[in-house]
């Protein structure tokens, strides 16, 4: 089993090396550009826990009466995963969701967290995602992103769902811009809460959620030839929509600029 799935490191190997040497990285230059960044890509940081939780609904009981996990390995994957996402600890340990910290971040550096809140506050409210995603105060490439993960947790394939979430979400954050960032701050720019984020995210899904989303991608595939070729195809369009969110962050960020 190990061989097939050795097939999406070689697929995604170009997109991966798109992503990573995107030139958005390069263009982040000041605390303007971290805000424009952060303001887009927190609908990412939010989405994300939705592919979470789905596999946890779908892969442990969360139904009363509680009945055993049908495959208690892959239940305890996804539990920690989730135990260390909705739950971590952010700079001054009080337990807190990652989002919830890069919330805190945007706060620090004057980012404008309105859109956000207010998306959250229509959920809770009981508007369908699906209504929201028509909203054109939202950006067109942020509405798009969303969309795809919507979509695909609608359409209720297991193994594409841990595909997008493994190779979609999974170490996406590389350490130049970790750099980067530290190089702002040392220039005196209030960037302690984002880089504990980034750090602690890099951390946690490098040492930890990594390997165990791959195992869990193993035993939701189970060598199945067509369940690999859909969770492969599944991983090359979430990449490819997150180089487009980083698209259209990007020329955002250089239309501010020429303004």
């Amino acid at each position: 089993m190990e061989k097939k799935m050795n097939v999406f490191e070689k697929e995604l190997a170009p997109l991966k090396s798109a992503l990573t040497q995107h030139p958005l990285y390069d263009h982040i230059a000041s605390v303007e550009d971290i805000k424009g960044f952060m303001e887009e890509h927190v609908f990412a940081v939010w989405d994300f826990m939705s592919l979470v939780k789905k596999l946890q609904v779908e892969l442990t009981c969360t139904r009363l009466p509680w009945t055993p996990a049908k495959h208690p390995q892959t239940a305890r994957l996804i539990n920690e995963i989730v135990w260390g996402e909705e739950t971590d600890v952010n700079k001054d340990g009080i337990a807190m969701s990652h989002f919830e910290m890069y919330l805190q971040a945007m706060e620090e550096v004057g980012a404008n967290t309105q859109a956000i809140h207010a998306l959250i506050t229509e959920l809770e409210s009981g508007t369908p995602i699906e209504r929201l995603l028509e909203d054109t105060t939202l950006s067109t490439f942020v509405r798009d992103f969303l969309r795809f993960t919507f979509t695909t947790i609608s359409e209720n394939k297991l193994h594409v769902i841990a595909a997008v979430f493994t190779f979609g979400r999974e170490d996406l954050i590389p350490d130049m811009f970790i750099a980067m960032v530290k190089n702002l701050r040392n220039e005196g720019l209030p960037l302690s809460h984002l880089i504990y984020y980034l750090e602690r995210h890099i951390e946690v899904d490098g040492d930890e959620h990594g390997p165990m989303a791959l195992q869990m991608m193993e035993e939701l595939c189970q060598g199945d030839e067509n369940k690999i070729k859909e969770a492969l195809e599944g991983a090359k369009k979430a990449l490819e929509m997150r180089i487009a969110l980083w698209d259209g962050i990007l020329a955002q960020i250089n239309s501010n600029v020429l303004t």
